[in-house]
């Protein structure tokens, strides 16, 4: 086997031919190491800091959960990242191809990550849509979600001006009933989806133009869109965290945010949930960082890259934290409640809660362009990765399909991005809001841990973390140390299994609108249809390997299928030796020549 390399004008791309059957395969690279960088924390930085990590900050022993966050950070984040870099990187492929060249048994993990992705990339574009809507709204004067006179209104309409005291119940604030009744026009039930939301759907199909473009080049679009995408969202979380700190009341919030409550630390689900914030955060078994990282240079140094993305989304996530609960400050203040009555999470927080304080700040109209400018940059550079893990595994799998029939690139983009639009159109009706809550959970919250425990056994018990560290040292000299390799083996896959079990054992079926909304049970048995997609792929590609896999005996073909099919290396294409190794030697031997012409030189 070949390998050259061609310059071109947009990048380098590495170029192998293969003498077996003659064939090209050609793998684009990033245009420099910047590029990966500010993908992969595009992709790690998102909604989630913004909404998620505060929340779980606030309910979890407000300050004492930076405690059990960061332990997880450094036995499961750290290590589990640093592999997942290492195994696209050295592998140069996606998730579905890189697992079944590790370990044919677990193909399946591979796709329930690819699965996981598509599904994830159909409603996650709603939430961007949310946004561009309420983006679009920032620019009226007054805000339209200020104040009780508009026409979608209701009589229980509350709109800040009367004590707490004097409420009556079933009273819902003016951004609650723009939320509820201007944009979304919700029905009572999933069981009423209603008609599309045509305004919506025009923001919708913006979202998805924002995302063809940028990944309609590949790397060469990609590449130059996270310059701004990854960037400018930290110029506007800086923005706005100056201004949530001189709010009257944002002490309080900060307060609530820090003051740690160290008897939660005793408790199972403090744990549980740092160590999902992690996951969820860093994007463990979404197959965007493997993604990623198949596009690096073969002898990319990986651990400092792993620093960097894991760093800057933990420093992400307090910053995120000391915006929310400073705006939160202001507002309980403004409505004399405490910060623990006005906290929510997720679409709560950002769409109803934010846009209360919002608007009682001077130039309201300007702060609010900035925060929702600022959701749309945390969710695209998240979105388009999720769509890139899907593009990279058809082009992987199928690229010989994609030549003869699309042609290009471009139009594989168009196909998956239009597909993905299509599906997400359920969510954007009138009980659409119904639909994502489901698919939300089912999707994600009930398999990811799934996922990532047989990717971990996969990956360290069945190939090897001995193997994967040699690997390691293949590409950049040396082994990774022994803290990152203890991990691999013990801490992080046990630790996987136990909050897996603990999350199934902890199992409720999804409410909304905080357990006011329950879903009828045939929605509750949908929505475990949609996460057995991904669940069931790694049991059914188990069996697929085994019946395919060569010997005579069943146990013959279950050797057969647990052995790895990396024999030469995905570089060059030289056979590995019995340490599955080929440069590493070459570099030794090449040193050792060094060091005796040093000390027998020529005379």
């Amino acid at each position: 086997m070949m390998e050259f390399l061609i310059e071109t004008k947009a990048q380098e791309v590495s170029v192998m031919e293969m003498q077996k059957g003659n064939r090209l395969i050609v793998r684009e690279r990033w245009g420099n190491k910047v590029q990966f960088m500010l993908a992969c924390i595009g992709n790690v930085v998102g909604l989630g800091n913004m909404w998620r990590f505060p929340y779980l900050c606030a309910k979890s022993g407000g300050g004492a959960f930076l405690i059990p966050y960061f332990t997880m950070l450094l036995v499961c984040g750290i290590p589990l990242l640093y592999m997942e870099l290492a195994v696209g990187q050295y592998t140069r492929l996606g998730p579905i191809q890189a697992m079944s060249k590790i370990c044919p048994f677990f193909k399946g993990t591979g796709v329930a990550t690819a699965i996981m992705s598509f599904l994830l990339s159909t409603y996650y574009n709603v939430i961007i849509a949310w946004s561009l809507y309420y983006f679009v709204s920032s620019f009226y004067n007054p805000l339209p979600w200020v104040g009780c006179n508009n026409s979608w209104n209701t009589d229980n309409c509350w709109d800040g001006t009367l004590n707490t005291t004097e409420l009556r119940n079933g009273t819902v604030s003016a951004p609650q009933e723009f939320f509820d009744h201007n944009m979304l026009k919700m029905t009572d039930g999933i069981d009423n989806f209603g008609n599309v939301r045509w305004e919506l759907v025009g923001c919708l199909a913006v979202a998805w133009l924002l995302v063809y473009f940028c990944l309609w080049k590949g790397l060469k679009s990609t590449g130059k869109v996270v310059y701004v995408t990854a960037t400018l969202p930290y110029l506007l979380i800086g923005a706005f965290l100056f201004r949530a700190l001189t709010l009257e009341g944002s002490d309080l919030g900060l307060k609530y945010f820090f003051e740690p409550k160290w008897e939660l630390l005793l408790t199972a689900k403090v744990w549980v949930y740092a160590a999902a914030q992690n996951f969820n955060s860093i994007g463990i078994a979404f197959g965007s960082i493997m993604t990623f990282s198949s596009y690096n240079p073969f002898d990319n140094r990986i651990m400092r890259d792993t620093l960097v993305i894991a760093m800057v989304d933990a420093f992400t996530c307090i910053l995120a934290g000391m915006c929310v609960f400073g705006t939160l400050g202001n507002l309980a203040f403004e409505q004399n409640k405490t910060v623990e009555e006005v906290v929510s999470s997720g679409p709560g927080l950002v769409f109803v809660a934010y846009p209360q304080a919002l608007s009682k700040m001077p130039a309201a109209q300007v702060w609010a362009a900035i925060f929702f400018a600022m959701l749309l940059c945390l969710g695209i550079d998240s979105q388009f990765a999720c769509v890139e893990v899907t593009i990279t595994t058809i082009k992987d799998a199928y690229g010989h399909w994609v030549r003869k029939y699309l042609k290009r690139h471009e139009v594989l983009v168009l196909l998956v991005c239009f597909v993905s639009f299509i599906l997400g159109l359920p969510n954007i009706m009138q009980g659409g809001i119904y639909f994502f809550q489901l698919i939300d959970y089912y999707t994600a919250a009930i398999s990811l841990m799934y996922i990532a425990f047989f990717e971990v056994v996969a990956i360290v018990w069945i190939y090897g973390a001995n193997r994967l560290a040699s690997n390691v040292r293949e590409m950049t000299g040396s082994l990774p140390n022994l803290y990152i390799r203890g991990c691999w083996m013990f801490a992080s896959p046990c630790l996987i299994l136990a909050i897996w079990i603990f999350s199934m054992a902890d199992y409720e079926a999804p409410t909304y609108n905080n357990g006011k909304y329950t879903f009828p049970p045939w929605s509750i048995a949908m929505g475990w249809m949609i996460a057995s997609f991904s669940i069931l792929a790694i049991p059914i590609f188990a069996v697929i390997s085994v019946i395919n896999a060569k010997g005579d005996s069943i146990s013959q073909k279950f050797a057969a299928a647990f052995r790895s099919q990396i024999r030469e290396c995905p570089c060059c294409g030289k056979l590995l030796n019995d340490q599955h190794e080929v440069h590493y030697p070459e570099l030794l031997e090449e040193k050792r020549e060094q060091i005796s012409l040093e000390q027998f030189p020529s005379i």
